[in-house]
């Protein structure tokens, strides 16, 4: 298959809004593939090369001089050698390797094809955009159950491994995909609601937790061996030691458990959320210890748990890890759950999250199963640009524009953002001191006033609501926005959509 098809695809896709079109055009393009195509095809399509770090940032991309390839000749197979080359390329002379591949690869390609290969190395969404329809497309063109799928793609969490399996393997093969422990799911997700009440409105009896300001986590064990993971799956092992020791002392042999880990400061109060993640970022031990709270039990000692309801699934939970349990009740009463939710926030948490106990563990999903609330409005969105300071700011990136995730296109480019607002309310000068030195790294193009970055950084936003304004294509405005912290923990598909911002015009 030759890389132009791809590109073919991509572009049929951005430029129509029906979803089912967008998923025949994808479905049409893996049936065209040869199975040695599938994986690096899908990586290619999620702007997430199955090689993983590349080792090749904008600026060297953008520093390259040549001439592009007047006609195709790159084939998947092609680019996909070129990127394990990238890939491989370490020691002493390593950058002059590394771009004497990268303008290699860019002289052979057209310049419509460089462009799509430099944002599928970059991850920038606007390629990545196809993983919205992408498992649809894989059942499509496997004529495979659709759920069957998904379920598949989500407990293996590799769409690539999924799309292979499906096209080349049997449905019985497909139907086997389970749980493994030590390879990590995708973590299920909560929706939202303005108060405890609410929330258990839409989840009858329910277990009503404590939401914490934290890190979520995802720790496997399997006899002495334990393994955790963020929520982007990536491994953190060898950085929390303690977790480790931890979970290596519970009471059984094979855990896949789920939840959150924070510090805690003298009494005992959670600590700032930049304090937790700055353990994620150390490649040693710190003096600052992460204390975990367990929410969840997906498997223990050769059961798969995830299709049990939630009421099973924590009685387990407290049978081998009640004494790191997140605080909760199980209840019907809104009275309760409203007292719950006053004392977590005593305590300086966040709110609380309020689960069905007849509801299934649904990997990679956001349902309305579990249902998060927090008495002041918080949305993570992506950065988009920051201006620079003026007065006692002056020489320092500050003002910055907010967007929220369009992920089928509905105002804009599929899997692009939609600006909402700016703000430069909660940035402390250690804020703004990262922001002048890290944006530029991430920096398109700037104007005199502005550096517009790569849509890479996910922010916490707290608003007091939104309005109506006709400044942004998305027809509203955020209301009072402050930051609250940076999200280095979350990706730009992770952020809040446009259409869940527009849902607050009717609160």
């Amino acid at each position: 298959m030759m890389l132009a098809d791809a590109v073919t695809t991509t572009e049929e896709v951005a430029t129509t809004s029906s979803r089912l079109a967008k998923i025949e055009s994808v479905a049409g393009l893996l049936r065209r593939a040869a199975p040695d195509e599938i994986l690096p095809l899908t990586g290619l399509l999620l702007a997430s090369p199955r090689q993983g770090r590349l080792g090749v940032g904008w600026r060297g991309i953008s520093a390259l001089d040549v001439t592009h390839a007047d006609a195709p000749t790159l084939s998947i197979t092609d680019v996909d050698a070129a990127l394990t080359a990238l890939a491989t390329v370490l020691g002493s002379g390593s950058a002059a390797a590394r771009s004497r591949h990268l303008s290699e690869l860019a002289a052979r390609a057209t310049a419509e094809e460089w462009d799509f290969l430099a944002r599928a190395m970059l991850g920038e969404l606007r390629t990545g955009a196809l993983g919205g329809v992408l498992l649809d497309a894989i059942a499509r063109a496997a004529d495979r159950d659709p759920a069957t799928v998904r379920r598949a793609a989500m407990l293996s969490g590799d769409l690539g491994e999924t799309a292979l399996l499906a096209l080349t393997g049997t449905a019985e093969q497909l139907d086997a995909v389970g749980l493994v422990v030590g390879r990590p799911v995708l973590p299920m997700l909560a929706a939202t609601a303005a108060t405890p009440t609410a929330a258990l409105e839409i989840t009858g009896d329910a277990s009503v937790e404590y939401k914490l300001d934290g890190a979520r986590i995802q720790v496997h064990r399997r006899g002495d061996d334990v393994g955790v993971f963020t929520r982007s799956l990536a491994d953190i092992t060898h950085r929390v030691p303690e977790i480790v020791e931890i979970v290596r002392g519970l009471p059984a042999r094979d855990l896949i458990l789920d939840g959150e880990t924070l510090s805690l400061d003298e009494d005992g109060g959670p600590r700032p959320f930049q304090e937790t993640m700055s353990r994620f970022g150390a490649d040693v031990s710190r003096e600052l210890v992460l204390r975990p709270w367990f929410f969840d039990l997906l498997h223990l000692d050769g059961r798969d748990l995830i299709d049990e309801p939630l009421a099973v699934r924590l009685a387990e939970l407290d049978r081998v890890a009640g004494d790191w349990r997140i605080p909760g009740i199980i209840t019907d009463d809104p009275d309760a759950a409203e007292q719950l939710s006053r004392d977590a926030l005593a305590a300086g948490h966040e709110g609380v999250v309020v689960k069905s106990t007849e509801s299934p563990y649904i990997a990679g999903r956001r349902g309305k199963s579990w249902v998060k609330v927090k008495p002041v409005h918080t949305y993570d969105l992506v950065v988009l640009a920051a201006e620079w300071g003026s007065g006692r700011r002056r020489g320092w990136l500050s003002n910055i524009h907010l967007g929220a995730y369009d992920p089928e296109g509905e105002f804009g480019e599929p899997g692009g953002f939609v600006m909402v607002g700016k703000t430069f309310k909660g940035l402390t000068d250690e804020l703004l001191r990262w922001q002048t030195e890290t944006f530029p790294e991430r920096e398109t193009h700037r104007t005199g006033a502005a550096v517009f970055l790569r849509p890479e950084v996910v922010v916490e936003i707290a608003i007091d609501g939104v309005q109506r304004s006709p400044r942004y294509p998305g027809g509203i405005a955020l209301r009072f926005a402050r930051v609250k912290h940076y999200r280095p923990d979350k990706a730009p598909a992770d952020a809040d959509t446009i259409q869940t911002l527009r849902t607050l015009l009717r609160g």
